[in-house]
Order: structure tokens, then C-alpha cells, then sequence
């Protein structure tokens, strides 16, 4: 069950779902506790505003009698609609030493009854009262002074348990509405956004296992209005444009290397039959066995290349560098390889005064300025300039530019010449070989923490760069 594999749409779905629900429950604790909080500050406040308007109405004269002011009998149970309706609050009308003079209790022997000293001792106007008894209510306490002459005549109290105080039922009812409204609301938009989002992914999955099939003709709708998913659908049909291309030159690359190594063991077997069967004698058949000596070293070269390529690109060749002066360094190479051909290629060296110091391996920095340098000459037709440039190309890396006045390399060949096997249409015809040259030189300049590029190439040559780190 651990590595059982569910949708984007359901897993989004259901973590927003679990995440949502927790959020609410903790928002509706959080806001039922507010609730309960500011319901109770407020209908306190009320209760002592309406018990500090019972005190103004109700007086006693200067004899000590009582006296009604404005239609005291009845404004307790008029005055109790002021306050919540479900809740029973005891309202009392005391004199100066405590005793009952009017509430609004049913009980008629309530004046009998004395009232807690405990209540009118303590000074504070709002009091909470715990009372004594397993399970028994918390009960506020709200006293207001009957001042009459700035004297204290007697006290208004009124009492409520803490429950009726807090009972809102219909607050909490909406409170239940509206997180549940906002949790219906959110997991529906959660939904239909990542059923919007996992589409696109969903379609770009069916693509891949159709690439998977073979088959690179694949598509995808790339009008997305969200940017990550409409850069990933775009990069993924490039991709398989890219892949669609490659398949086709590497069958035909395949097919190529195939030619290559098929002609001359054909034209071997042709020559030394000849010889065999005495088809050709004396010197002819000695000049059969020099050409075939001759094409038994091609093909050996050949397939030397190919060895020297996989081992190199399974990292089994290694690669040792050591700190050399990169000026005198290239001078030697072009000058050792120069020597067999001084009298058809010319070089011309742009060396700078100013001698830069890197970390390279100096065979396979030859074998690298050699392939490029073999190339600048297949493509001048064997006779011609070669430049080298060395110049900074930052503050960090040093360049080698190696430049041929060729024919230069068409631009629909120019993005596959690094690709291993390609061999372009004039190489195809007129030089024989694999095509490992290019791409076997650019992943020794990697190795070394370099790189070769293509610079530039037209009718008028083509341009090289090998780039190094240098101190």
C-alpha cells in the first residue's frame, strides 16, 4: 500500500481537504472562544448599564420612607427585556443594610430572605461568584450604588449564572454556516484548479509513453494561461522534436558507420581473392596486397577511434593535468604538426606577449588542435592558412581560436557537427571516416574543465573556439 501510486488530482484534493478541515476546526475553537468572550464582556457591560439606570429611578426620602420615582412598580420586569431574552437574571433592590425591598422573583417571602454580605462588602462593581456544591454555576455579580444627597441609600444587584451569559446559540450557528461554506468553497476550487493544472500533465504523460512506443509524432496544446505548465508542454514537444531528429540521424549515422567500415573489408576480400585465385600476379598482385595492407590500416584506424570514443566517453581514459605555459605550448603543437605539411598549410600564430598559465593535459590538447587543425585542411582542400588566436575571453578563461578560410559548414548541418557519427553531405564523398572527431575532441575539452565551440562558419571559413580555465 506504501508504493501504491494515486492522481494529482487526488492527492491535491484530499491533502487541501485534511488541511482545510484542520484550519477550520482550529479557526472555529478559536472563534467560539471570542465569541463566548466578547458576548459576555458586552452583556455585562449591559447589565451594569441597565442596573446603574435602575439605581437612578429608585430613591428613598429623607425620612427614610420609600418613595416611587416615574413608575417604579414593574420597571424590573420591563427593564429585564434589555437584557438576553432566553436568560432569568435576579434583580434586587436593597437598602443601606442589606434587606430586600423589591426583585423580581415570584417568591413572596423574599424580603424575609437576607441577602449575602459577602456581595455588598466587596467593592468591586462586577464580581464572579463560584458557588459552593458539586457542579454548581459560576454566577456574576453586577451591584450599583442608589446615591441620593451623595449619600449611599441602598444597592441594585443583579445576578446572572455564567451560562445564560454565554449562550449564543445562534452566533455559533452561524459561525457552523460560514466555516462550512468557506470549506465547501475552498475544496471546490482546489479541485477544479488541479484538475485545470493535472490535464496538461496528464496529456504530457501520454506523450511520453507514446515517445516510450516509438512513435515521436505527439500533440500537445501549448496556449496554457498558467507558466509553468505551458513551459513545460513547450520544452517537452522541443524535446521530442529534438529526440525525433536524433532518431533519424542516428539511424542514418548507424547506417553510415556501417558503409564505412563494409567498403573497405569488401575492397580487402575483392584484392586478396584476386591474389588468391592468381587473377592478378607479379607486380600487380603485389600492388593488390599493398592496397590491402593499406585499407587493413584504415579500418584498423577506424576502429581504434571508435574504442578510443566509448572509452573515453565511460570515463576509462584518464585525463592528468599539470600546470603548463599555454603560449609555448600551443606554438609547439602547431610547429610538430606543421612540419609534414609546410608546404601546403601556413600558420599564422596570434600569440600574446603576456604568458598565461593553466592546468591541462598536453597530449590531449594536442590531439584536439590536431583533429581541428586536420579538419581546417579537408576543408581548404589541402592547401591554404590556418590562424591561431590566444586571447582572454574573461577574467577566469583563456581562448584558442583556430580559424580555416574554407568553405565552411552549411547552417542546417551546423547544430549536429558536435553529434557523434555526423559527417556532413561534402565529408560524406570525399573523406572517409567515422565522424567521432568533433564531438571525441569537445568531451576531452570538458574533461579538462574547458569546452569547444563553434564560433562562427560561412563561405568565407569556418571558426573554432576551445576555451580553458586559467590562473
Amino acid at each position: 500500500m506504501k508504493n501504491k501510486k494515486i492522481s494529482l488530482l487526488r492527492y491535491w484534493t484530499t491533502s487541501y481537504l485534511v488541511t482545510l478541515f484542520i484550519g477550520l476546526i482550529v479557526i472555529a475553537i478559536i472563534s467560539a472562544l471570542w465569541i463566548r468572550y466578547t458576548t459576555l464582556e458586552n452583556r455585562l457591560n449591559v447589565t451594569k448599564f441597565l442596573a446603574q439606570e435602575i439605581a437612578d429611578r429608585y430613591s428613598y426620602g429623607n425620612e427614610g420612607k420609600e418613595m416611587h420615582r416615574r413608575g417604579v412598580p414593574g420597571i424590573l420586569e420591563d427593564r429585564q427585556r434589555f437584557l438576553n431574552p432566553e436568560s432569568k437574571p435576579s434583580i434586587y433592590i436593597l437598602d443601606e443594610s442589606g434587606r430586600i425591598l423589591a426583585s423580581n422573583l415570584p417568591n413572596p417571602h423574599y424580603r424575609k430572605t437576607p441577602f449575602p454580605p459577602s456581595i455588598l462588602e466587596n467593592d468591586e462593581e462586577i464580581q464572579k461568584i463560584q458557588l459552593e456544591g458539586r457542579g454548581a454555576p459560576v454566577v456574576y455579580a453586577v451591584k450599583t450604588p442608589i446615591v441620593q444627597n451623595e449619600m449611599t441609600r441602598g444597592w441594585v444587584v443583579i445576578l446572572q449564572t455564567g451560562e445564560e451569559l454565554t449562550k449564543v446559540n445562534q452566533e455559533y450557528r452561524l459561525l457552523a454556516v460560514m466555516l462550512i461554506s468557506l470549506g465547501l468553497l475552498g475544496w471546490l476550487v482546489i479541485y477544479f484548479l488541479t484538475k485545470k493544472v493535472s490535464q496538461p500533465i496528464q496529456l504530457v504523460a501520454a506523450a511520453a509513453n507514446q515517445i516510450q512506443d516509438g512513435d515521436y509524432n505527439i500533440t500537445l496544446k501549448e496556449e496554457r494561461k498558467i507558466l509553468e505548465v505551458d513551459e513545460l508542454v513547450h520544452s517537452f514537444k522541443n524535446m521530442a522534436v529534438r529526440l525525433k531528429q536524433l532518431e533519424s540521424l542516428r539511424t542514418e549515422l548507424l547506417a553510415g558507420v556501417t558503409h564505412e567500415l563494409k567498403t573497405p573489408i569488401t575492397s580487402i576480400s575483392g584484392l586478396l581473392q584476386a591474389v588468391k585465385e592468381e587473377v592478378v600476379t607479379g607486380e600487380d598482385a603485389k600492388e593488390f596486397i599493398a592496397i590491402s595492407l593499406k585499407e587493413t590500416k584504415r579500418m584498423q584506424k577506424m576502429v581504434e577511434d571508435l574504442l578510443d570514443f566509448n572509452a573515453f566517453a565511460a570515463n576509462a581514459v584518464p585525463v592528468f593535468k599539470e600546470e603548463r605555459k599555454l603560449n609555448d605550448l600551443v606554438k609547439e603543437i602547431c610547429y610538430q604538426w606543421g612540419l609534414p605539411h609546410e608546404n601546403d598549410i601556413a600558420f599564422q600564430l596570434d600569440l600574446p606577449d603576456q604568458e598565461y598559465v593553466v592546468e591541462i593535459d598536453a597530449m590531449r590538447l594536442q590531439q584536439i588542435l590536431v583533429n581541428l587543425f586536420n579538419n581546417a585542411m579537408q576543408a581548404m582542400d589541402g592547401k591554404g592558412t590556418i590562424q591561431v588566436k590566444l586571447l582572454p575571453k574573461d577574467s577566469d578563461h583563456i581562448s584558442i581560436e583556430i580559424r580555416d578560410f574554407g568553405k565552411g559548414i552549411p547552417p542546417h548541418e551546423q547544430p549536429y557537427i558536435f553529434e557523434r557519427f555526423f559527417r556532413g553531405e561534402n565529408k560524406k564523398y570525399t573523406v572517409r571516416g567515422l565522424g567521432l572527431g568533433l564531438s571525441f575532441s569537445k568531451m576531452m575539452a570538458q574533461a579538462m574543465g574547458g569546452d569547444l565551440l563553434l564560433k562562427e562558419s560561412s563561405e568565407k571559413g569556418t571558426t573554432f573556439e576551445l576555451i580553458f580555465p586559467y590562473k
